[in-house]
């Protein structure tokens, strides 16, 4: 039974009786035509009576599902029904169903210019080509039943006939017609503009500010977007193939007269450019700051008012500043902003009025006007700044409390949970000695926080401060901020803490939490696991690593621990995990690899039942014992799959995540497990910050809050600091487990890496040339003089793509190039010899510039990239004796997750800086299972930036070994690696 005959009787049992006999009805009057088709996808329009607009159908006969646009609450409704019996009918009868193109006419937008805008008219274009004027009304037409029946009319059609209608227009478009139509027209299909074909958006395209130093000035310039190729009309401008409204044209003209419009400021005027000037500039239009006198900007920073206390010989001096930031880095005298250091505010004057009010209404203070105070008047001093609620500095501050002292007190609660997994809870309070009746213990999280910001004072609850413990918070402190970091928000401490507060309990004379016995392996290094468990209906031999590493998993599982298991490629990572799984568990993937990891399951545990939810009509199965999902459904359906208690979480290539403002990490962050574990080959490709993101998800809190790691960690192994990169190695170790193929599977035979040269033709390097003559002035001047590095990488994207193909570069054409020539004929002897190959390209622009070369030397091939709907038959095809001997892939689609042991032969067509990523893609090859020698080609085209990205791929490198190996240093691209590309 074919899928459309299969979806058809799906249709028919969940169909109502009287639905079905309408469906039937809608299907035999011819009601349903064809839209557009696509892989596993069937859109259909359904001509219902008394609706002008054709319903939309879409049908999906690979599973079974259906979506109809119509407002019915019944499911499936008639237009489904109909739909689905006339795809099946037209398939018995083996004649296409009729097109909406082949039988309807269609309303086309004909814009031309004018004098001061543009004129607009309408044309009916028939099936057969012909072009018939609309003149009068689109909905009279509708009106005459033989007439509508041969329209095919949208909504937006019908949105733009009343606009029409109501304005009467005639002649050049008035701005508010014109603004009016482009919103309704912004999906239509059918518009032109002398008559060439342009889209439609309703985005307003916006003008842009360029920050700058110019001599001792800075200077801020406004001009027109770089898209904007032409304003056809007042506020309305083309940009590109596009029609868009004109944004800020009260700032700009209608017709961007008024740009380009410059300001330039002193450097007194710093404070005032960067606090208030420029952030109200950005909530209309985008800034980009080149300026390197600027500081930045801090929206975060909230005022406070600062007393200042000096002890003098006969008294006390007072001085209230208000001040934004601890330590400040500004000062408020008078309403102007005096710059004193690091980032600047955004002010908030409303909060410093209500601050100055309170200062005055307390202390009949103000701000930056110093008082001093003697004799018994300073007594009486001190009593009313007990009740200040603001912050004290200076050397007379321990005079408001001077008998006062914090004593810490730790409380310990444990337990353990039905499987024995310790679950331990704490407070830490510090108690307050020596004041004046009873005063509330204060909370370990304010005065760590009072210590971190470098007070001598911490506030107490009804009034007064006390000094800070500073020589024991200096030697605990630390480990302190780390345990309340661990501590969920249900108070339980996560596991990976339990040493630290064991520690701390030693520090305090208390005794150790129980359930640390468990912990052991933890404390001791892992050099003694428990033997594993494997599951009995395991059908695989494991290798003695793999043991180690389900040794690993069951240790972590049953102490309440995430990891990440970050294996080589290719050594097993997946099958070692399915050992460890057990029900209730939920496992997120890319979308390529998801059929491979339900065939895993099923190869190597069939007892587990797996429910797949993906797809239309997915459901979560409760008795699955692995349910399987993709990352963006993770994101998708966050709150469905975060209302569950699952008992294991995997997140598979789990780099995904490695951005954590992502909103994909942010899914993965709210997902409530027992057992959390990460699988990444590369846990870390740029920067340290994606190695916290993975451990947030594992272990929360295990690395602390992402700015202590990146001032504390981060930013000190990038300096080059060999004890900051020890420490997180140290701290990392139990919760990392990573194996390199040479160290674990001396059986594999080896990968060898060369490059494969290219010389340019005389018009490609002429190309070339160009391309860097164009860029590199403009780049270098703005890398100098602190520009965007984004707009660098833009231009050194131009530069790669002119190295690799003329047609790359806009405005250039040619059928072939000499690097496609090189691979074409490597590809040749390679096939000639027996070998299959992988050739891997960043843009799906190359590899269609490739495919058609292909073609010519008669060199069979497939193609995988983000397009590909159908990867797994694919991927099987190739890895068969018979299939082609050629795979071309783009990195993002094919650089993860797919065994393609079938090849031994992997082309890079266009180096990148990030060798992580193009290990990734020769990994696909050099994995378990490959039984010959794997040779990995660069195709590297001479004298062109690409020489220099081989260079730079081993600073890369660095960030990677820095946390994961013995090296000290780690290098993200810098401002200075750019000016040598470009050098």
């Amino acid at each position: 039974m074919s899928a459309t005959a299969q979806l058809l009787e799906a249709v028919r049992k969940e169909a109502k009786p009287g639905i079905w006999s309408n469906g039937v009805n809608l299907a035999r009057s011819g009601a349903v035509v064809l839209q557009s088709q696509k892989e596993g996808e069937l859109e259909l329009r359904v001509r219902a009576k008394g609706r002008p607009v054709a319903l939309t159908v879409v049908l999906y006969p690979n599973d079974d599902a259906w979506e109809c646009d119509c407002p019915s609450q019944v499911d499936p409704c008639e237009h489904v029904v109909a739909a689905a019996i006339s795809i099946q009918q037209a398939e018995k009868q083996e004649t296409p169903l009729e097109t909406a193109a082949a039988r309807w006419s269609r309303v086309v937008y004909h814009f031309t210019r004018a004098d001061g805008g543009l004129e607009l008219h309408r044309a009916l274009a028939h099936a057969d080509g012909r072009e018939e004027p609309l003149e009068g009304s689109l909905t009279s037409l509708v009106a005459q039943p033989a007439k509508a029946a041969t329209l095919q009319v949208e909504q937006a059609d019908l949105l733009a006939d009343r606009i029409l209608e109501a304005r009467r227009t005639r002649g050049t478009l008035s701005p508010e017609t014109l603004e009016a139509l482009l919103k309704v027209l912004e999906n239509a299909r059918n518009v032109l503009l002398d008559g060439r074909p342009v889209a439609v958006s309703d985005e307003p395209v916006l003008p842009r500010a360029v920050v700058e130093d110019r001599a001792q000035q800075i200077a801020v310039t406004v001009t027109r977007d770089p898209r904007v190729t032409e304003v056809v009309s007042p506020g309305v401008a083309l940009a590109g193939d596009t029609l868009a409204r004109l944004g800020e044209t009260q700032m700009t003209g209608a017709w961007l007269q008024s740009l380009p419009i410059v300001r330039t400021y002193s450097v007194e005027q710093v404070g005032e450019l960067t606090a208030k000037i420029l952030p109200e500039l950005g909530r209309r239009v985008s800034v980009e700051v080149r300026s390197k006198r600027l500081p930045r900007l801090d929206r975060e920073l909230r005022p406070r008012i600062l007393l200042e206390l000096n002890q003098l010989e006969q008294g006390l001096s007072v001085l209230p500043t208000l001040v934004y930031g601890a330590p400040p880095v500004v000062r408020i005298d008078n309403g102007r902003m005096v710059y004193l250091r690091g980032a600047v505010p955004l002010r908030d004057e409303a909060a410093e009025q209500r601050l100055i009010h309170q200062l005055r209404d307390e202390l009949n203070l103000v701000p930056g006007r110093r008082l001093t105070v003697a004799g018994p008047e300073m007594v009486r001093w001190a009593d009313r700044l007990r009740r200040w609620r603001g912050d004290l500095a200076g050397d007379a501050a321990g005079l408001v409390s001077p008998n006062v002292k914090l004593k810490p007190l730790l409380q310990v609660q444990s337990g353990a949970n039905a499987q024995g997994v310790p679950d331990v809870r704490f407070t830490l309070e510090f108690q307050v000695e020596g004041a004046k009746g009873e005063v509330k213990a204060v909370d370990a999280a304010a005065v760590v926080r009072a210590w971190s910001e470098g007070l001598g004072l911490v506030p107490l609850e009804g009034g007064g401060w006390a000094p800070l413990p500073r020589a024991w918070l200096d030697k605990n402190g630390q480990r302190v901020a780390d345990l309340l970091a661990a501590r969920q928000t249900d108070g339980k401490l996560s596991n990976h803490a339990l040493p630290e507060l064991s520690a701390l309990c030693e520090t305090l004379e208390q005794p150790p939490p129980p359930g640390l016995d468990r912990l052991a392996p933890l404390v001791s290094g892992f050099e003694k696991l428990p033997a594993p468990t494997l599951p009995q209906e395991l059908n695989a031999t494991l290798r003695p690593y793999q043991l180690q590493g389900v040794s690993w998993l069951g240790f972590l599982r049953n102490a309440g621990l995430g990891g990440i298991l970050a294996d080589d490629m290719g050594l097993g990572k997946t099958l070692q995990t399915i050992c460890a799984l057990g029900p209730g568990s939920l496992v997120v993937c890319p979308t390529s690899v998801l059929p491979n990891w339900a065939a895993e399951l099923k190869r190597f545990r069939p007892s587990l039942k797996v429910c797949v939810y993906h797809g239309p009509g997915r459901a979560l199965d409760a008795a699955a014992d692995v349910t399987l999902t993709t990352y963006a459904l993770m994101r998708l359906d966050a709150a469905v799959l975060g209302a569950r208690t699952w008992d294991a979480v995997v997140l598979d290539e789990a780099q995904a995540i490695k951005n954590p403002e992502s909103q994909v990490a942010r899914a993965a962050f709210g997902l409530k497990a027992g057992f959390r574990l990460a699988l990444s080959g590369t846990p870390l490709e740029n920067r340290l910050e994606e190695l916290w993101s993975l451990m947030h998800f594992t272990n929360p809190g295990l690395l602390g809050g992402r700015r202590h790691f990146q001032d504390k960690v981060a930013q000190p192994i990038s300096d080059g600091r060999a004890d900051a990169a020890e420490g997180l190695r140290r701290k990392i170790r139990p919760f990392v487990l990573r194996r390199l193929k040479r160290d674990v599977a001396p059986e594999l035979p080896p990968r060898i890496e060369s490059v494969m040269h290219v010389q340019l033709d005389e018009r490609e390097r002429s190309v070339y040339d160009a391309v860097m003559a164009a860029t590199r002035k403009e780049v270098v001047a703005l890398l100098n003089e602190g520009g965007s590095v984004l707009k660098a990488l833009e231009a050194l994207l131009r530069l790669r793509q002119a190295a690799c193909h003329p047609a790359l570069v806009p405005g250039q054409r040619a059928n072939t190039s000499s690097k496609v020539e090189t691979l074409v004929d490597a590809l040749d002897t390679a096939v000639s010899e027996g070998h299959k190959a992988l050739v891997f390209s960043q843009w799906t622009s190359m590899l269609d510039l490739i495919e058609p070369q292909l073609k010519a030397a008669n060199i069979t091939f497939e193609r995988l990239d983000g397009s590909t709907p159908n990867r797994g038959e694919i991927t099987q095809r190739f890895q068969s004796d018979g299939g082609a001997p050629v795979l071309l892939m783009s990195l993002k689609a094919g650089g993860t997750g797919l065994n393609l042991t079938a090849a031994d032969h992997v082309f890079l067509v266009d180096p990148w800086w990030n060798p992580a990523v193009e290990a990734q893609a020769a990994d696909r090859a050099h994995r378990i299972g490959q039984e010959r020698t794997v040779m990995v080609y660069r195709l590297v085209s001479q004298g062109t930036v690409e020489e220099r990205i081989l260079g730079l791929q081993e600073k890369k490198r660095a960030i990677f070994e820095a946390a994961l190996s013995e090296a000290s240093a780690a290098t993200a691209i810098t401002r200075e690696d750019l000016l040598e590309l470009f050098s």
